[in-house]
């Protein structure tokens, strides 16, 4: 009886250089960035947290901003929301069974408002928010809408590196 013996490689993936901050805002400009976190809180305030992070995910999606859409996924998951709608997030309007009316009006005028070199809000996306939003809840969806952007305009360009965000306890 012959017996042999085989090797059992372990192989690690070899992933790409993770790429350094290219500047630390709020050390540069510490001022500016408490002035970005009072605004952050400002725009949270009076918006359904789980309306909230469906913005913050989407937004930072359509503007490429990982380290948003790593920190907005995780608080998002850590507050409860489904990986499942996390997920079919980026293709909404072909999975618009996942979120509720309120929702696709406002994932609409969140991509509306984001991508402003389309033209301008169109009167169709702005009538359906309407539709879903009294006028002050309206106001502070655009409001998040544009606090993300600011985020993610920031994000993208000092390069904030994603896959480091832990969130805080809920």
């Amino acid at each position: 009886m012959t017996t042999s013996t085989t090797a059992v490689t372990t192989t690690k993936t070899a992933y790409a250089h993770e790429h350094a901050p290219r500047l630390a805002m709020s050390e540069r400009v510490p001022e500016f960035y408490r002035a970005m976190l009072r605004l952050e809180a400002a725009a949270a305030k009076g918006v359904d947290p789980t309306l909230y992070h469906l913005i913050k995910i989407r937004a930072s999606q359509v503007n490429h901003c990982a380290f948003c859409i790593d920190m907005h996924t995780k608080d998002a998951l850590a507050e409860g929301e489904t990986v499942e709608r996390i997920v079919q997030l980026s293709a909404w309007e072909e999975s618009r069974h996942f979120y509720t009316e309120r929702e696709l009006a406002a994932l609409a005028l969140t991509e509306s408002v984001t991508v402003l070199t389309d033209g301008f809000v169109p009167d169709e996306v702005y009538a359906q928010a309407a539709a879903h939003f009294d006028e002050t809840e309206l106001a502070r969806v655009i409001a998040a809408i544009v606090t993300i952007n600011a985020w993610n305009r920031i994000g993208v360009t000092t390069r904030m590196t994603p896959g480091h965000y832990t969130p805080r306890s809920v």
